[in-house]
């Protein structure tokens, strides 16, 4: 089981157009290459995706306990040529001063070879204590080299690999120059997504030329496969869920934001997953529930608004009492309008507020959240359901005051919600929020909405 882990100093450092050039370039020699994340991440694991071939999967501290992320990477990287983990922030970045949700955590965890990308600009000898400071922090993190990211010239490249090769015994990979087209687009959440981006198949390819020209694969592979087999305990398959019932789910350059292992887990659950383009279909398949993930419809206002055909569907179906769960951008799309620099378009409006979308972040990092008993899905035991709920937000948007008495499946304990101190807007049999949920074994939440789906369908609640 091969694997390495891709992680660096700082944020910005070029780690992921590393770590997506690697993967694309491994592929190019006909590897069967298995991409991770580090954290709550979903256009990351997108290009990544892309890269590589095959879905990408996260690894999350904050939503997987130890034992659940060492089972996720070995039954995911098994069968694989080589697994490439991208890390999040800088090595020994977290939010625990102790490191124990760290990229660093992670590589011990798994085991993995750390491949370290230093950010070079306006840097020569100078990259020598620091390497050595991050190599002595923590001895049982173990280096497979380093990557040189935004070299200047040869002359740069040559100072920097003599002072690393003076100072120290880290082996140096490879250096990569300084190039323009390697960089991706930006966005307020992070880069554009894959299926926004016209151009991800030239940057994919430019990133794996410049990863086959600057760096010794044969040196990273051998590295990489000399990293242990994880031995992970077997998970415990629930048992199994009667079929029957259709989800659809919002998928496009609007709506994209999925983990894979939630989509795998809905169809685990009994439901036949259909997807449709809020941008160009008509009408609302026909489902049994409704899903729509986060993504930037602040983006595609215009597009949104003009196929009112599609909302009007979905108005009706939801009126009319359609089980559906929304997360950010779906609950910011469910609303009456949304407004952006200076633009205002009309939504579903089964919402009863508007959305506004700012410079600054309104909610951003982890949260918790605790059930109230409006919670709509049905419980699968008391022990089986955690009192607190951990997830994720990122959203520069606020919902605007709602009109009536709002009705909250969730108490936060942590983070901002929908107004600081609830999220989870129920209304009928949607229910939807700012926070992301991450389907796990503490939290599965899918396998709940699932039932709640089926329960509504042979009760003829809607």
């Amino acid at each position: 089981m091969a694997h390495i882990l891709i992680s660096a100093t700082h944020k910005s450092s070029g780690k992921t157009t590393i770590a997506l050039g690697l993967c694309a370039a491994l592929k190019r020699r006909g590897l069967a290459v298995q991409p991770f994340k580090k954290g709550p991440d979903y256009i990351d694991p997108m290009w990544l995706a892309a890269a590589a071939g095959g879905p990408c999967h996260n690894l999350d501290f904050n939503t997987m306990p130890p034992e659940e992320i060492r089972e996720t990477f070995a039954r995911h990287a098994a069968g694989a040529d080589i697994a490439v983990i991208e890390g999040n922030n800088g090595l020994y970045d977290g939010t625990d001063l102790e490191g124990s949700n760290s990229n660093a955590a992670l590589a011990k965890l798994l085991e993995a070879p750390v491949v370290l990308v230093i950010d070079c600009a306006g840097m020569a000898r100078g990259v020598a204590p620091l390497l050595m400071g991050y190599v002595a922090f923590d001895p049982r993190v173990t280096f497979a080299g380093v990557v040189l990211n935004n070299v200047a010239n040869p002359r740069h490249e040559s100072k920097l690999r003599a002072a690393i090769e003076r100072y120290t015994d880290v082996r140096v990979l490879g250096a990569v120059p300084r190039a323009a087209d390697l960089s991706i687009a930006e966005r307020h959440l992070g880069l554009v997504p894959t299926v926004e981006s016209g151009v991800a198949a030239a940057k994919l390819a430019a990133a794996a030329d410049a990863v086959e020209k600057a760096i010794d694969l044969d040196a990273l592979l051998e590295l990489a496969g000399q990293a242990p087999a994880i031995a992970a305990p077997a998970a415990v398959a629930p048992g199994p869920r009667p079929a029957g019932v259709t989800i659809a789910v919002a998928r496009d350059s609007a709506f994209g934001f999925y983990y894979a292992s939630d989509l795998d887990a809905l169809r685990a659950a009994g439901a036949e997953v259909v997807f449709f383009d809020t941008l160009r279909d008509q009408v609302l398949p026909p489902a049994d529930g409704l899903v729509i993930g986060g993504g930037f419809p602040e983006t595609h206002l215009a597009a949104l608004e003009a196929n009112a055909a599609l909302q009007e569907s979905i108005r009706e179906a939801i009126e009319g009492g359609l089980p559906a769960y929304a997360e950010c951008g779906g609950l910011m799309y469910l609303a009456r309008r949304i407004a952006w620099r200076g633009e205002s378009a009309r939504m579903v409006g089964v919402i009863p507020a508007d959305v506004m979308v700012h410079e600054k972040p309104r909610g951003h990092g982890y949260v918790r959240l605790r059930e109230t008993a409006a919670a709509p899905w049905p419980r699968e035991g008391s022990a089986s359901v955690p009192v607190e709920i951990p997830a994720h937000e990122f959203h520069y948007s606020d919902l605007g005051p709602l009109e009536g008495e709002a009705v909250f499946a969730y108490d936060v304990l942590r983070g901002h919600g929908i107004d600081g101190n609830h999220d989870g807007l129920v209304v009928k049999n949607l229910l939807a929020g700012y926070a992301h949920l991450r389907h796990t074994a503490g939290n599965p939440w899918t396998r709940r909405f699932v039932d709640f789906v089926r329960s509504c369908k042979a009760g003829n609640r809607y």
